[in-house]
């Protein structure tokens, strides 16, 4: 009896990791629930396109993040109303910017690479520090991006004002004016940029964004650089709650100044979001492109009294450019009741309350492959003892005095004769 016993509890502790791994998790959680498709329109894919990078493994408990429906590789939209428009974006998300309501999306906890919108992070976290009427001098360093990049023009030794800055990076994407409002909002030296992009992992981490990590601070490809649309979002509520970031994304056209001391005359650049230019009530965004990250876009559009925001990402450019299909699922999102709603927009302070709050389960020592898999700079969500690990733990607990039981039978009982 003991051995049975013994053999049932040990089959009992393969189930005992305190969490299980998130890819088998999620590989679970769909399993039971099968991802509804995403509406996708008919086109060949482009040629040529670099293979994408492997992501982290899904985790159960940040893919839930705003709501038990969003964790979903697939669509999520409230029941009974119409289908989204068809869309290339691989995945997708619209939400209220006021409410937090989460209207619908298309995988919005997926991993994906953010290309250009990764500076609307950049703007939540240094717009409020730099004042915009500051001068300050590009260096040779600011002029340091990857080559064929977007940049608005900046040249070395040449005066801007930090407004003129936020203008280059919103409108046109400019990495060098990214690269210099990195550097400025982490103090100005040579760790600046460096600094900053760790004070933007930190406001991703407070904002509820745990499946943001940045790399760069323009967006332009580095490796383990991840955002979702749900994250985005997030970022782009904070933007949008600031006067300056408004006024910059809704600017059409903007003047360089011309540098006389370096003989360079000014020029006039334009806002690369079309959305400003012909859709009714748009608020502005920010475009994104390169080769890896495919498009990327984020936009807000406000309709009798509703503000509401668009993220996508891994779209193409045909048969609508990224704004447009922006537009589209504005469109979709504006036609919706004003109480349709699948999730929710986690604030700061939310955020906040659960990293407070104590854990039920003590976190064991890091030693060796743990210690190494805790030095990852990802931001995750905490990990919770799953269904399975829990009911093993009890199963032992509640089997231990019976083998205690038997085992001391066992050793107070007399030996039987042998028989010859």
């Amino acid at each position: 009896m003991i051995r049975s016993i013994l053999a049932s509890l040990s089959a009992v502790a393969l189930l005992i990791p305190v969490a299980a791994s998130p890819a088998e998790a999620a590989q679970a959680a769909a399993a039971a629930a099968p991802a509804i498709p995403c509406p996708k329109p008919k086109v060949a894919p482009p040629a040529g396109v670099p293979a994408r990078p492997v992501p982290p493994a899904d985790d159960p408990v940040g893919f839930a993040i705003g709501g038990d429906a969003l964790a979903t590789h697939g669509l999520v939209i409230p029941a009974g109303v119409k289908q989204p428009p068809a869309v290339t974006a691989t995945t997708w998300m619209v939400a209220d910017l006021d409410t937090g309501e989460v209207l619908g999306g298309c995988g919005p906890h997926v991993y994906q690479t953010p290309a250009s919108v990764q500076k609307t992070l950049l703007a939540a976290t240094a717009i409020g520090k730099l004042d915009p009427k500051k001068q300050i001098t590009v260096t040779a360093d600011d002029l340091k991006i990857e080559p064929g990049s977007s940049a608005v023009g900046l040249v070395v030794g040449g005066k801007y004002t930090i407004s003129t800055l936020w203008l280059g990076l919103l409108l046109n994407s400019g990495n060098d004016a990214a690269n210099a409002l990195a550097r400025l909002a982490g103090g100005g030296g040579k760790d600046g940029v460096a600094k900053t992009v760790a004070a933007m992992n930190d406001t991703a981490r407070r904002l509820g964004a745990f499946q943001t990590h940045a790399v760069t601070p323009s967006g332009l490809d580095g490796k383990g650089q991840f955002t979702s649309a749900y994250d985005l979002a997030l970022i782009a509520r904070v933007c949008f709650a600031n006067a300056d970031f408004r006024k910059y994304a809704l600017t059409k056209v903007a003047q360089m100044p011309a540098q006389p001391a370096l003989k360079k005359g000014g020029f006039q650049f334009q806002n690369e979001n079309k959305l400003i230019y012909k859709y009714p009530g748009a608020l502005g965004g920010k475009t994104g492109f390169t080769q890896l990250a495919r498009h990327s876009y984020v936009g807000a559009a406000q309709r009798n009294g509703r503000r509401l925001v668009v993220t996508l990402l891994g779209a193409e450019a045909r048969p609508q450019r990224g704004y447009d299909q922006g537009a589209a699922l504005l469109d979709w999102g504006f036609s919706l009741p004003d109480d349709a709603s699948v999730g929710k927009l986690v604030t700061p302070e939310e955020t906040a309350a659960k990293s407070a709050a104590p854990s039920p389960i003590p976190e064991p020592a890091t030693t060796g492959n743990q210690a190494a898999a805790a030095a990852d700079t990802r931001p995750t969500s905490p990990q919770l003892l799953s269904v399975a690990a829990a009911a093993s733990v009890a199963l032992l607990l509640a089997a231990t005095p019976l083998l205690l039981l038997l085992t001391q039978r066992r050793r107070t009982r007399k030996p039987r004769k042998s028989r010859q």
